[in-house]
């Protein structure tokens, strides 16, 4: 009996506790997945940029040597100005190089001519519908926002359960929280078998 007290007791614990981070997660979480869902809601355009400089001769000349010389490139141009996102992607072909540089905040493309140094510099920032998106998905984020989705989602299940667990233990209402828990099952099945 003592047991079985202290168990809920402990589960109202554990659901207070991870209540107040776990609801603001949620709604973080519950609101981009809207902004997911319904892409149309809100329009906006990306302001593309492009700029131009050229690399100095003794750089051009140490690149040429090199066999992916995209770090090199990104830090020198990274230096003479600022950069949407972090090192995606490269390819170095017949003495051109092409970078992609992303993260929630946008991206950037680089083409650079190995022969005489000219770099092409696009930038695309992002919406800041797009930005939540890509948060939301955890797309081109560093390993720190990665932890919170993680740990979001322990402490939501951790919550749930708990939460779930003081719903069962009202016996008065037993029979309907198991029907109620049934029916939402079989809905969610029969909205996944639909959605496949």
């Amino acid at each position: 009996m003592y047991q079985r007290r202290d168990f809920y007791r402990h589960a109202r614990y554990v659901h207070g506790w991870l209540s107040a981070f776990a609801f603001i997660v949620l709604i973080f979480f519950a609101a981009t997945g809207l902004f997911l869902n319904n892409p149309d809601w809100f329009k906006s355009k990306n302001a593309e940029q492009t700029t131009t400089l050229t690399l100095p001769p003794t750089l051009v000349a140490s690149l040429q040597t090199q066999e992916n010389p995209s770090q090199s490139i990104v830090e020198y141009v990274r230096s003479k100005q600022p950069l949407i996102g972090r090192y995606q992607s490269s390819e170095v072909l017949d003495g051109e190089v092409m970078i992609r540089l992303e993260s929630p905040a946008g991206s950037t493309d680089l083409w650079v001519l190995l022969d005489n140094g000219d770099v092409e510099i696009t930038q695309k920032p992002a919406t800041p519908v797009s930005l939540l998106n890509d948060l939301h998905r955890g797309k081109n984020v560093g390993t720190a926002w990665h932890w919170l989705i993680d740990i979001s989602a322990i402490i939501i299940i951790l919550l749930s359960l708990a939460g779930y667990i003081l719903f069962l233990t009202i016996k008065a209402r037993l029979v309907t929280h198991l029907l109620l828990t049934a029916c939402s099952l079989s809905a969610i099945i029969l909205l996944i078998w639909s959605a496949i």
